[in-house]
């Protein structure tokens, strides 16, 4: 079956013809359209020259009976010629390779393939492999998940990029160490092999090596320099060169070892060796200087003394016990056996007991820890043996302490709600003239809610009336106007929300402190001294000043299990406004809490709040007439409060183990005030010359422009210089 773009008139004019005459002589025939004898055949010869993709999309659906769409950007022509029958599987595989040399992909998507721009079919969902398998088209576009076992994911990304097309993603999944790959199904195939030969099991070597003289913690940090860093300073290990790890037992004195050659653990073997020799100004001086890399030397230096002082006092009573006699044992038979048990408990006494003995007399012979904060180092002076102890000791002590990252957040709503309502008046009992008169009324309020106070003020001295609505009625006498009712209607409403965010980092187990406020200054006494022959007068006043605001502090202790233990104190104080002129000194308002809490790493617990309601009220009446239904609202005065207070105070620790950690932390914290800064620019403006505000850069360099000489992580003290120097490489 041949399917093609090209009909000579011949052709024409005798199908035209054969078509008169169906409808002339009507014919009892079964035919088959061309469709469906391509699909009856299973094989197809294509014969397009130059044809519209969208033609040749609908010839190709019509012979392999799939639903095939196009998108309306695609646009252009294609020649697709074959000079044999092909297949319709080969046919499509042909047509999406013509499709993917114009910039197009074919992509199947619920049963329909789609005709879509490249740049855009890795957003339709084709089909999704985890392994090769082969039931996709050739000119398919396919994603598939690659599960790395060996290998690490990331540094096989550079050498897959450019063997994928440039509009193709590749991306990393570094929890499951896995590759995910959008690509054609021929371009797959082909990178599985890749990715099978390249992803296999590295032979490692382990081995573990005793120390006969050198300390194994100062062996690990030389043999990291020359293996890892090639013995230069500040230099890097290339990604994906040969790897050797080393560690430190401090136990039992001894380097672990893994390289991924043999060649690579040899060396390492033969630089142990050269380095592990006895030190002879050492052993004769028994003086020994240790740097320590993350504890205070004055710290540990008195931890070290304390417990050389009581090994010391150990062994001296251990030397004055009488030694018990060894038990005889019977001559064969049950009553010879001895119980392991008790066997390897008297060793293990006995070699307890061994070691405070060798401690003791060290000490007696001269034992001692010196401190040098300048270099934050230790000077041991101390025989071998001793030193060996005091090392094993300073290696568990001298560890990087892990940090926690505290956030606390204060939420504080209120709700205020005051009505006042009151009528007051006043009238005069008399005439003019009289040598007596008399005033009745009511009288409530103070200050400019004082009825007398607005009567018997004069012009434009007096004050005004106090807030709200006032209605007041004025009566002529002597000419002049005087205040004689006034009704006063008022009310209030005042909301409240806050929200504080304080949040600091500290080590674990110290103590760390934020304050955020002002440091107001508080009266705390006062003299007057008369100079009775001047008379002039010296005053005089003591303050002190206190810190108002926001108080947070904070001690954690990191528990085995994950938890965080804190000892929390958090402040919130503020000054009364109303106080300020207060003679009698400074109001504040103060809310405090003081607590310790078990929170897991990264939980949320609520450390305590207030929920409050409060409604007051207050009634100022004349007695009889203000109970009178409706006419007592003449004689009384009214005021009704209500206030809401809803406080909360939550708390989130974050334990920060590692640098890497920190700077994850960190950087977080940089984005996200970089982001507030963005968003508080001001709005621009030809008449102002400032037209922006200033903005954190957008990446935080987080590692040092210049690489240190010696590794921040594990710094190491200097060779002895009697000792035989690094062999080159």
């Amino acid at each position: 079956m041949t399917i093609s773009n090209r009909l000579p008139w011949t052709r024409w004019c005798v199908g035209a013809w054969l078509g008169w005459c169906a409808l002339a002589i009507p014919l009892v025939t079964t035919a088959q359209t061309p469709a469906a004898a391509a699909r009856a055949v299973g094989a197809i010869t294509l014969n397009f020259n130059d044809a519209e993709i969208e033609a040749v999309a609908r010839a190709l659906a019509a012979a392999t009976g799939r639903a095939i769409v196009v998108d309306p950007r695609v646009k252009g022509t294609l020649t697709l010629v074959t000079d044999a029958p092909v297949r319709l599987p080969a046919a499509l595989a042909q047509f999406g390779a013509e499709l993917r040399l114009r910039g197009y992909a074919l992509v199947e998507s619920a049963g329909i393939l789609k005709i879509v721009p490249e740049a855009e079919a890795k957003l339709l969902g084709g089909p999704v492999l985890t392994d090769a398998a082969p039931g996709a088209g050739e000119g398919q576009l396919v994603t598939q998940i690659f599960r790395l076992q060996h290998e690490n994911a990331n540094q096989l990304v550079p050498i897959l990029r450019p063997l994928i097309s440039p509009n193709n993603p590749i991306t990393v999944n570094n929890t499951q160490n896995a590759l995910i790959i959008t690509d054609y199904a021929d371009s797959l195939r082909r990178i599985a092999r890749i990715v099978a030969a390249l992803d296999v099991g590295t032979a490692t070597d382990l081995e573990v090596i005793p120390l006969q003289h050198a300390v194994a913690s100062d062996i690990v940090g030389w043999l990291r320099q020359l293996l890892d860093d090639d013995g230069l300073p500040g230099a890097q290990r290339q990604p994906g060169g040969p790897r050797t790890t080393v560690l430190a037992d401090s136990r039992s004195n001894s380097v672990l070892l893994r390289a991924s050659h043999p060649a690579r653990l040899a060396l390492a073997r033969a630089l142990i060796e050269r380095l592990d020799r006895p030190s002879a100004a050492t052993a004769a001086a028994n003086i020994h200087v240790v740097y320590l890399r993350n504890a205070d030397a004055t710290q540990l230096a008195q931890t070290l003394r304390a417990a050389l002082a009581a090994t010391a006092s150990a062994g001296d009573s251990a030397a004055a016990s009488p030694t018990p006699a060894p038990t005889a044992q019977a001559p064969g038979g049950l009553g010879g056996n001895t119980s392991p048990t008790a066997g390897a408990t008297s060793g293990a006494a006995s070699r307890a007991a061994g070691t405070a003995i060798t401690m003791a007399s060290a000490q007696a012979t001269g034992g001692q820890v010196q401190a040098d904060p300048a270099n934050n180092a230790l000077i041991i002076t101390a025989p071998e043996p001793l030193y060996r102890e005091l090392r094993r000791v300073i290696d568990q002590l001298d560890v990087r302490r892990a940090q926690v990252y505290v956030e606390s957040l204060i939420a504080e709503v209120s709700a205020d709600k005051a009505s006042e309502i009151g009528v007051q008046w006043q009238t005069v009992l008399g005439r003019s003239g009289d040598s007596a008169i008399g005033l009745l009324g009511t009288n409530f309020g103070t200050g400019g809610a004082n009825i007398l106070n607005l009567a018997t003020q004069n012009g434009g001295q007096g004050q005004l009336p106090a807030a709200g609505f006032n209605v007041g009625v004025a009566q002529r006498i002597g000419g002049v106007y005087v205040l004689s009712a006034l009704a006063r209607f008022l009310e209030t409403e005042g909301d409240a929300n806050i929200l504080s965010t304080p949040n600091l980092l500290t080590l674990d187990n110290e103590e760390a402190k934020i304050v955020i406020g002002q440091n107001v200054p508080f009266i705390t006494g006062q003299y007057t001294a008369n100079n009775t022959n001047q008379g002039a007068v010296n005053p005089f006043q003591t303050i002190e000043r206190r810190d108002v605001g926001l108080t947070l502090r904070v001690r954690p202790q990191i528990n085995e299990n994950g938890t965080v233990k804190l000892q929390i104190f958090q402040e919130v104080s503020s000054v009364l406004p109303s106080s300020v002129n207060n003679p009698s000194g400074l109001i504040t308002n103060k809310r405090a809490i003081e607590s310790t809490v078990l929170v897991d790493d990264g939980g949320i617990v609520v450390l305590g709040g207030l929920l409050q309601d409060e409604y007051g009220g207050n009634q100022d009446k004349v007695p009889g007439l203000g109970d009178v239904p409706v006419l007592g609202n003449l004689f009384r005065s009214e005021k009704r409060s209500r206030k809401k207070t809803n406080l909360m105070v939550f708390l989130r620790p974050v334990v920060v183990r590692d640098a890497r950690a920190g700077d994850a932390l960190a950087m977080d914290r940089y984005q996200w005030m970089r982001s507030l800064q963005q968003q508080a620019q001001p709005e621009p403006s030809r008449w102002h010359p400032i037209q922006d505000a200033p903005v954190l850069p957008p990446q935080w360099p987080l590692t040092p422009a210049v690489a240190p000489a010696v590794d921040a992580a594990t710094p190491t003290s200097p060779p002895d210089a009697a000792s035989p120097p690094p062999p080159e490489q």
